[in-house]
This record gives structure tokens, C-alpha cells and sequence, in this order.
């Protein structure tokens, strides 16, 4: 089993510096290693068969693999002698995330979805770096061993579970809050968690902007507007930015308090994020929701309200803590939930200001998005998960009676 925690880093005034410096070389190593890449794929994407008459075919090279640039990095301490500052490890991990990018933009993830052309980073951009392996023991008390930087102190807000291992760590410059170090950690004893979920118990749950989500039951949740209500403190240090000089240290500062004040935004909406999907968890076993597509919509005319809501983080919080506990989220098609009646199944066309549903044809009438939320639940009813659950207990039940009356005979 697989866990990451989080704590934050109290460096001293030359660990921070350290750090930093960490940062802005390897930064540089990524765009130089990530340029390395371009070029080669700029020069060789064309077959030679199918190039143009006029052309210049350059000299055709090896093309840069994860291994080639490894082998290039003992050459780079002896040209540039400041990177064997750098633990070896942390700087091979640099060539793997440039891989890992550059796979992606070219192949596609394990879904065959690619991502778009790899940017380069500029030094504020570039925020994380990782040690690929801890040895045992680096935590003692509130100090954590980091390789070429020291003992750093480390804020432990929550202990590590008894058992888990310390695999990987990452430290994380945050311009608004300092630094931060993520624990991989994990434990080979703990089996993975195999769903375990009593069919019955399902709801659906419709999110929406009027309340932030309502259950098939008929139960709300008010949507709470963070950003909304920090509008007009964020809306004061904005103007303060934009009337400071660029590059001085005024202007730092006060980009450095409107990083801080968006953070705690930011942090208020991932705890109301997580302590919903726990009550949603507590109450059900299956959670039917909406497949909706939240990158469509934060671009029509609500988006400010769409991306202060917060859905699709929600959505794949709520999806990873069921995975943790054995239960179930099923996402269904969204279209027609809200026009459709829940009773009858009759199409009833509404606008989207008409928030209350009364179907003429069978005389069911109740709120809209208490409609839409019980069309989510019936949905998903009919899921193939549902189905072989609700095939498995039956036949139990058949299995039970043939023995007992076997027994009786």
C-alpha cells in the first residue's frame, strides 16, 4: 500500500539558500536536456523518402533516450563543476521527468491520451525537485537527513503509520508559504483494499451552483463561494501589484501576499472538498455522479462560479477515498438528467432560471436538481458492477435455499 504525507520544511537561512540554488540549476539542466529532445525530434520527425526536393537533411544522430542522457551528466559536473553540488540522484531524476514529459507529448499516458508540446521552465516555475530512494531511518524526531543538504527540521503535524517506509522524498518551494517535504511512503504488508459494498446503499448526486450538490434523497449541501467572499480582500492586494514597479522588492512582497491570500482559498475549498466526500462515504456504499465535462463548462458564462465550486477536484477526491475504503463512485451520462422526469421518464424541457420540475404527464413535482439527482441514482442502477453484485447475492440466496431444502429431504 501506497500513501503520501506532506509536512512542512523549517530550512535555516542556508539550507533555503541551498535550495534555491538547487532549484535554478536544474531548472536549467531540464530546459537543456528538454531542448536536447526537440532537437533531435525537429531534425529527424520527416522520413528521408519524404522530404521535399529542396531541402537540407542535417546529420542524422541517435535519438536521445533516457540512458544517452543519463551517461551525459558525469561529463556536465566536469564542465560545469558548481552541479556536483547536486546529489547524483536527485540530478538522474531530472532526466526521468524529462522522459516521462516528453513520452507523454509523443505516445500518450497508459490511456493513449496524449499531452500537448512540453514547455520550457522559467526559474519561478520550476519548484520541485525529489531523492528517488531514502535509506532507512532518515526521520528522527522532527529532523529529516537529506543527502548534500543536511538535517532539516520538519513540522510533523500527523506521525507515519506504524510499518511504512519512507520510499521517495520531494521538497517543494511555495512562493506564497515556504517549503514543503512529500513523503512516498509504503507498506508491502497491507493488502489492497478489494470493494466491498452493500448495493443497496446507493445514491445519486447532482452538483450544481445553486447548492453544491443534492442527493437522491433529497438531502443539500449549500455551496459555500470561497472565492467569492475573498474577492474583495484579493481584488485591494491586486491593485496594490499592479501599481508597484516591476522588479522591485515592493512589488515581490505584495505578489507574495496575494499568493498567500489565494492559498488560504485555495485550502478552505479542499477542506470543505474532503470533509463532504466523507459524509457522502459515511452515509452510502455507491455514489452515483455526473460525467460531466468541467473543462466545457469553466468556459461558458459561469465560469467564475464553476471553477469557485471546484467540481472535478471534488469528483476525484470523492472517486480516490471510495477506492481507499472499498466503495464505489459510478459516473453516468449527464445529458437529460435535469429535463428528464424522474417518476415517468417523460423529456420536460426547462430553462435553466425554471428550478423546479412538474411533469404534466404524471403529476411528479419536486425540485429540479432532487429530480436530476434521483435520474443519476436510476442510471446507475443499471450498471454492469451493480448488476454481476446484485446476480452474486441472488444466487446465494437460491444456493442457501437449494441447501436447505436438501437438508430437510
Amino acid at each position: 500500500m501506497r500513501a503520501a504525507y506532506q509536512y512542512k520544511l523549517r530550512p535555516t537561512k542556508q539550507q533555503a539558500e541551498n535550495i534555491d540554488k538547487w532549484l535554478s540549476m536544474l531548472c536549467a539542466q531540464y530546459n537543456y536536456l528538454l531542448a536536447d529532445r526537440f532537437n533531435w525530434y525537429e531534425q529527424n520527425r520527416c522520413s528521408i523518402n519524404a522530404c521535399p526536393l529542396v531541402c537540407h537533411l542535417p546529420e542524422l544522430r541517435d535519438n536521445p533516450d533516457y540512458y544517452s542522457q543519463k551517461k551525459t551528466l558525469p561529463n556536465l559536473k566536469k564542465t560545469h563543476p558548481h552541479y556536483g553540488e547536486i546529489y547524483s540522484q536527485v540530478l538522474q531524476d531530472i532526466v526521468k521527468r524529462v522522459k516521462v514529459t516528453f513520452d507523454r507529448f509523443l505516445k500518450g499516458d497508459s490511456n493513449g491520451k496524449r499531452s500537448g508540446r512540453p514547455r520550457f521552465k522559467s526559474r519561478d516555475r520550476y519548484r520541485t525537485f525529489t531523492y528517488p530512494q531514502m535509506k532507512d531511518g532518515c526521520l528522527q524526531g522532527n529532523l529529516i537527513s537529506l543527502p548534500m543538504l543536511g538535517k532539516i527540521k520538519v513540522v510533523l503535524h500527523r506521525a507515519i503509520p506504524d510499518g511504512f517506509k519512507i520510499k521517495t522524498a520531494s521538497v517543494t518551494k511555495k512562493e506564497s508559504s515556504g517549503y514543503y517535504l512529500t513523503l512516498s511512503l509504503e507498506d508491502a504488508t497491507v493488502p489492497t483494499i478489494k470493494p466491498d459494498f452493500n448495493s443497496e446503499s446507493i445514491t445519486g448526486v447532482d452538483v450544481g451552483l445553486k447548492e453544491f450538490l443534492t442527493t437522491a434523497d433529497g438531502e443539500t449541501v449549500s455551496i459555500p463561494q470561497h472565492y467569492r467572499k475573498a474577492q474583495k480582500r484579493l481584488r485591494v492586494i491586486q491593485k496594490r501589484v499592479s501599481r508597484r514597479k516591476k522588479g522591485s522588492k515592493r512589488r515581490q512582497k505584495t505578489i507574495k501576499q496575494l499568493g498567500k491570500q489565494h492559498k488560504k482559498v485555495a485550502d478552505k475549498r479542499k477542506d470543505f472538498h474532503f470533509k463532504t466526500a466523507n459524509n457522502l462515504l459515511k452515509k452510502y456504499d455507491v455514489i452515483a455522479v455526473e460525467d460531466l465535462n468541467v473543462k466545457g463548462l469553466s468556459r461558458s458564462k459561469l465560469a467564475k462560479s464553476v471553477l469557485d465550486a471546484g467540481w472535478s477536484s471534488f469528483l476525484s477526491i470523492l472517486t480516490n477515498k471510495a477506492e481507499k475504503a472499498g466503495l464505489l463512485v459510478i459516473p453516468v451520462k449527464a445529458s437529460g438528467t435535469s429535463q428528464d422526469c424522474s417518476s415517468c421518464g417523460v423529456k420536460v424541457p426547462k430553462k435553466l432560471h425554471e428550478r423546479w420540475h412538474d411533469c404534466p404527464n404524471c403529476g411528479c413535482s419536486l425540485d429540479r436538481d432532487h429530480n436530476a439527482a434521483i435520474n443519476i441514482k436510476n442510471r446507475a442502477v443499471g450498471h454492469s458492477v451493480l448488476k454481476a453484485k446484485s446476480l452474486l447475492s441472488s444466487s446465494r440466496i437460491v444456493l442457501e435455499a437449494y441447501t436447505v431444502c436438501e437438508a430437510s429431504v
